[in-house]
């Protein structure tokens, strides 16, 4: 499909976006001449080529001034980077953040998705001129609503919780107010979680809360000013990195392997195997990706950590690239935190300006540097290969496996990746050292973790807690179950995850015994749900999620989404027990032969709450 067959060309001011991102072109490829044989001449265009990986740039710049991306604008990309402009339009149309029909400058995103549709926003409520939208990632001010205005600059707000007439105002024009500071979506009594008993990590005296309470990953949040350098080195900031240089790449490796530090993004691998599978790489060079496209519906923590303490996030990112051998990284921030993004380009020119990243890190003798790439909704892209297809400019698909991304990643390389919470508890271990971590929490488990409570409680919010604490105790944390509520059930883990009901609220919520239960942790979503909600609707959500997320590459998880959806809204309807039969089917099937996560976790939470809680009968 060559859709330049109509000879679309970009308005001057999608060529000036464009043009921005790319520079302007010199070296033309797209001006071809017809030599006397009939063929065509061209130049330059394998430097355009090897620019590929600028194309999801090139487009958001696009969509930035003009609010879509038209046919002219494809054409124009495909030129400047010499490839198709099918392959353009393809990767255009993957993402939900893109349009490419016409559209106004404004949008209103508002998301009806599971926490915001169990305070009452549904596709149904979505006021006229306003897009139905998939979880924004402000689960603690649910229900909320994502404004994008196209121009020069673009401007992006974020608001919640929001009424319908506020939705109908900012269809009208209105800008919402500013957003609360990060620290709002902390509660002040979330971080008595870690306490003295506990053996815990001690911060800082700056670090130390009133009354006594001792804090870990959520120290700064709220305390210091997150993109100001100083504050961060006066509360303990850039203390862990010369140590990791006294212990040298192995004895790093070494400190977070004995920490027991496992994956947060819901995988749980262990961190340092992870690691230290990069380092031992001959191919050179090595690049590292922090996961911050934090897409499970009920999930929040990375934005939290991002808006709050950028530079814990950049001194674990260079902690472990000084142990691993990464030259080059990568932040991949979801395209609906614009706040987190913005906050994050500032403390990574503020740590240039400080030598702290550049080709001689604080005069460590070791060169790194990040670059942001801002995600434009896929919830796949989460995936640790589909964000290598999607850094590299193509469609973001996951990749089969073997090899593995610690083999060949990015651009082939070998590639370490990591969510951004794993990655902040790199610089406690190496402050405190791995016993003082590992007496945190369980023999399994070790360590503080992040819990994103949400629904009918009273105090929703991020809760750092160790691991071990009850889902009674954390949620007696969180204030308990909001007055006149009665409890449902809680959605442990997020869409990827499982119901569990009033009778568990003894479970100790460790990766152990959440295994044994039958149930996940996965990204730490907590989703508390109160007999005012109707279970089955979200079920069907749920549903509707997996099938619009899937990105389609493999015949179980494309089909085998679709039918689960089929099914279970026959099923809500009160089919027979032949449907129960299938949607079991079709659930083994896709956790059998799905090339990737999306496809292997999406029956888990419907079947949970079919099974744990009687759903559905």
């Amino acid at each position: 499909m060559e859709l330049d067959q109509h000879g679309a060309t970009p308005s001057d001011e999608e060529r000036a976006a464009i043009d921005a991102v790319l520079g302007v072109d010199r070296d033309s490829i797209h001006v071809r001449t017809r030599s006397g044989d009939g063929f065509h001449t061209a130049r330059g265009g394998a430097r355009h080529r090897a620019e590929r990986h600028r194309l999801l740039a090139g487009l958001h710049a696009v969509n930035d001034r003009v609010g879509w991306i038209s046919p002219g604008a494809v054409n124009h990309l495909a030129a400047r980077l010499d490839i198709g402009p099918a392959d353009v339009f393809g990767v255009a149309t993957f993402y939900g953040l893109f349009a490419t029909t016409e559209r106004p400058r404004r949008q209103v995103h508002v998301c009806t998705d599971l926490v915001c549709r169990a305070a009452g926003s549904t596709e149904a409520t979505v006021p006229a001129g306003a897009h139905s939208a998939p979880c924004l990632g402000v689960c603690e001010r649910a229900p909320a609503a994502l404004v994008i205005e196209a121009g020069d600059p673009a401007r992006h707000a974020v608001a919640g919780p929001v009424t319908l007439a506020e939705v109908d105002a900012f269809v009208a024009g209105a800008w919402p107010d500013p957003e609360p500071p990060p620290v709002a979506a902390v509660p002040p009594f979330s971080k008595r979680g870690l306490d003295a008993g506990q053996g815990i990590i001690q911060p800082s005296d700056a670090l130390q809360p009133s009354g006594g309470e001792t804090v870990g990953l959520l120290g700064r949040v709220g305390r210091v000013e997150p993109t100001s350098i100083d504050d961060y080195r006066a509360t303990g900031g850039y203390e862990a990195l010369p140590r990791a240089v006294e212990l040298g790449p192995a004895g790093v490796i070494d400190e977070v392997t004995a920490a027991g530090l496992v994956g947060r993004g819901g995988a749980a691998f262990p961190t340092g195997r992870k690691w230290a599978a990069v380092a031992a790489q001959p191919v050179r060079p090595h690049y590292l990706i922090a996961n911050a496209d934090e897409s499970e519906p009920g999930t929040f923590k990375d934005r939290v950590l991002i808006e709050g303490d950028p530079f814990a996030l950049i001194e674990a990112m260079t902690i472990a690239a000084y142990a691993t051998g990464c030259e080059h990284g990568w932040i991949y921030v979801r395209g609906e935190y614009p706040r987190a993004t913005a906050t994050l380009a500032a403390a990574l020119a503020a740590a240039r300006r400080d030598g702290a990243l550049g080709p001689d890190v604080l005069g460590l003798g070791f060169a790194f540097d990040v670059e942001i790439e801002r995600g434009a909704g896929a919830y796949i892209c989460g995936e640790e290969t589909a964000i290598f297809n999607s850094i590299e400019g193509y469609r973001g698909e996951p990749r089969n496996k073997p090899p593995f991304p610690v083999e060949v990643g990015l651009f082939g390389r070998p590639t370490l990746v990591n969510n951004v919470e794993t990655l902040v508890n790199v610089p406690l271990i190496l402050r405190h050292g791995a016993a003082a971590f590992r007496a945190i929490g369980t023999a399994d488990s070790a360590g503080p973790k992040l819990f994103c409570l949400s629904g009918a409680v009273a105090a929703p919010g991020l809760y750092e807690v160790p691991f071990g604490i009850t889902l009674r105790a954390l949620l007696e944390r969180a204030g308990g179950v909001r007055a006149g509520a009665e409890l449902q059930a809680v959605l442990l883990g997020g869409a990827a995850g499982g119901y569990v009901g009033p009778d568990d609220l003894d479970l100790p919520l460790t990766l152990e015994d959440a295994r044994a239960a039958g149930t996940t942790l996965g990204s730490g979503v907590v989703l508390v749900l109160d007999r005012g909600v109707d279970l089955t609707d979200q079920l069907l959500r749920i549903a509707a999620f997996f099938r619009d997320e899937s990105c389609g590459q493999c015949v179980p998880c494309r089909v085998g989404t679709v039918r689960q959806q089929e099914a279970l809204t026959r099923l809500a309807a009160g089919a027979t027990d032949g449907d129960l039969r299938l949607l079991r089917d079709v659930a083994q099937v896709m956790r059998d032969a799905s090339i990737c996560g999306l496809g292997q976790t999406a029956p888990i939470a419907i079947l949970s709450a079919i099974d744990r809680l009687g759903a559905l009968r």
